[in-house]
């Protein structure tokens, strides 16, 4: 009796170890997921001031990166200069929240079936996720590679990327669950949480407001 105790009590510590770690390992930690301004990554304490949504100043277009996609080839932001972009941190071993993230982008790009709109998906895990890795994890999308861009590479140019360009926090198997939308110069325009219907709206609402803007608009009128 006394021994099936304490089987039952070592099962149920191994049990909350490993859900505890799920979530520490995988999630936006929703405290730290808010965007203010274009200079610098948000801390903590701003965060639970910062507004649900955010839409922002027109700032700098982005500093150009390169890291490698989902075939193997080196992928230079360069080229996303004429199309508006929407930039997210995932990785491919999270145990659910990335999933979601990521089914609400593939619904999305479906949506906005306009190739002039393009993902581009960081995976915080560069280690586990290769190429090779984030192929495999493209195709449960049916990801057109064209349109969304799973990028793999050095983790400190991913950090830098997520927390500079993206404004969302980067650390290995912690992201935000946001999706910062860039205009076609490469300026950030704002940002929404993935994981909520009425959020995701409001992001296609933006994406498709950039998207019908020409470069005279933005610089006269600014975001929305």
């Amino acid at each position: 009796m006394i021994t099936n105790k304490i089987r039952s009590k070592k099962r149920l510590s191994a049990f909350l170890v490993l859900l505890a770690t799920c979530f520490i390992g995988c999630g936006d930690s929703s405290d730290f997921e808010k965007v203010q301004t274009r200079s610098k990554p948000v801390s903590l304490n701003e965060s639970q001031s910062a507004p649900d949504a955010t839409q922002i100043s027109l700032g700098e277009p982005a500093a150009r990166f390169e890291l490698t996609d989902q075939e193997g080839n080196q992928f230079d932001s360069v080229n996303l200069k004429g199309k508006v972009w929407m930039g997210s941190v995932f990785f491919a071993n999270c145990p659910g929240p990335c999933f979601r993230e990521n089914q609400a982008i593939a619904d999305i790009l479906r949506e906005i079936d306009d190739p002039n709109f393009v993902a581009v998906s960081l995976t915080c895990d560069p280690e586990n996720d290769t190429p090779a890795a984030l192929e495999h994890y493209a195709d449960r999308f049916e990801a057109d590679p064209q349109r969304w861009k799973f990028l793999t590479g050095d983790m400190d140019v991913i950090k830098r990327v997520g927390t500079k360009t993206f404004l969302l926090p980067v650390e290995i198997g912690v992201h935000s669950e946001r999706g910062a939308v860039f205009d076609r110069e490469g300026r950030l325009r704002g940002s929404y949480h993935l994981l909520q219907e009425d959020r995701v709206e409001r992001l296609k609402k933006l994406i498709r407001d950039v998207l019908a803007e020409d470069d005279t608009t933005a610089k006269a009128e600014g975001p929305n």
